[in-house]
């Protein structure tokens, strides 16, 4: 009897530390996941980065040349107002002694289409 409840202690013993060594293998496997999540997560945050910085600069390249092209367009914009207001001050006085000339002086005439009846 002695030697049967010897060896189910033994077995009980045996199983307890399968048991621990299993529990610990999960938790290893467990660490081991985490790890290898924020491996992952950190690769992905890399490439991530990477693809972005390589757009910004196909951005800039394509932005930049129609940048130029806008700030051509808003200067040849601001000369040719210049030019206007510039031409319309020239002209201002002459037009406005031409409109009141015409207005003013007004030279009655029959039209060539009248009939006196």
């Amino acid at each position: 009897m002695t030697s049967q409840s010897q060896g189910i202690q033994q077995l009980l013993q045996a199983e307890k530390r399968a048991k621990d060594k299993l529990e610990e293998a999960k938790k290893r496997k467990g660490k081991r996941l985490k790890q290898a999540k924020e491996e992952a997560t950190a690769e992905i945050d890399h490439y991530r980065l990477q693809r972005e910085k390589e757009f910004r600069n196909k951005q800039t390249n394509v932005m930049g040349s129609q940048g130029n092209l806008s700030a051509k367009i808003e200067e040849q914009t601001t000369e040719t107002i210049q030019n206007l207001t510039s031409r319309y001050q020239k002209n201002k006085e002459s037009m406005m002694k031409k409109l009141l000339n015409m207005i003013c002086d007004v030279n009655p005439e029959v039209h060539p289409n009248f009939r006196h009846a």
